[in-house]
């Protein structure tokens, strides 16, 4: 190569770099690798805006609810709040994303969501993926409750999670109710959903007495709205 070609593909980089700097982008989040494509996982969050997202029990995202340099990002202080939901329901499948939680902060990932008028609450209906700053938020006393856990049924270790202002990697896997959570690369829930040690984890729990608690085997996703800043981003699906 030339010292004109390579001082002309260097300039080529450099615009690019430029380019995603003013934006506030980080070009290599909210894309699929090659190897992701070939094995069918779809984006969820397009990195741009939330498309395919609504608030639920409504009929587009809530005001609480942005994009900003490549990230969902949660202001629950701007009013118009609620859990952000995918438009599609999902039953076998795999979801990896990433997540960060502010000092302090509660949210969660909840799926098998069953969107109607009589669960007034996405949680009331779907299991959840607990996400949390193990070290100051309030909800941090049980060992269910703590991050990467499936929130009051079963304990992830609490070594998993990564401290406020750090991302953290997520991966859950749900097929024919055999259900896996791993926390940045580690796997910390493997349970069997519906079956008799299901019922006695939801026995133990406070979901006892809810009807509509993991009653649905297909559901939407749902990003929770705990009334914390939280962020988002690297959202992709798989079905199985």
């Amino acid at each position: 190569m030339s010292l004109k070609n390579l001082s002309n593909n260097l300039l080529i980089i450099l615009i690019i770099v430029g380019i995603a700097a003013c934006s506030g982008t980080d070009p290599q989040h909210n894309k699929l690798t090659p190897k992701e494509k070939n094995n069918g996982y779809k984006l969820l969050f397009n990195g741009q805006n939330l498309d395919g997202w609504h608030s639920y029990l409504k009929n587009q995202p809530g005001k609480a609810w942005s994009v900003k340099n490549g990230v969902i990002a949660l202001n629950p202080k701007s009013g118009d709040n609620g859990d952000l939901v995918t438009n599609k329901e999902y039953q076998n499948f795999i979801l990896k994303l990433e997540w960060k939680i502010s000092k302090g902060g509660n949210s969660g990932i909840i799926f098998d969501v069953h969107e109607a008028p009589q669960f007034k609450q996405t949680y009331v209906t779907g299991p959840e993926m607990q996400v949390l700053d193990n070290k100051n938020a309030e909800d941090n006393k049980k060992p269910s409750h703590l991050a990467g856990s499936l929130y009051d049924l079963v304990a992830a270790s609490p070594t998993a999670a990564k401290p406020a202002g750090k991302w953290n990697k997520v991966k859950i896997k749900l097929q024919e109710g055999h259900l896996q959570f791993w926390l940045n690369q580690k796997k910390v829930v493997d349970t069997q959903m519906w079956s008799k040690h299901w019922k006695k984890l939801v026995n133990g729990s406070k979901f006892k007495n809810w009807k509509g608690f993991a009653a649905y085997k297909k559901g939407h996703i749902a990003l929770q709205d705990h009334g914390d800043p939280v962020w988002y981003r690297d959202i992709r699906i798989k079905t199985i």
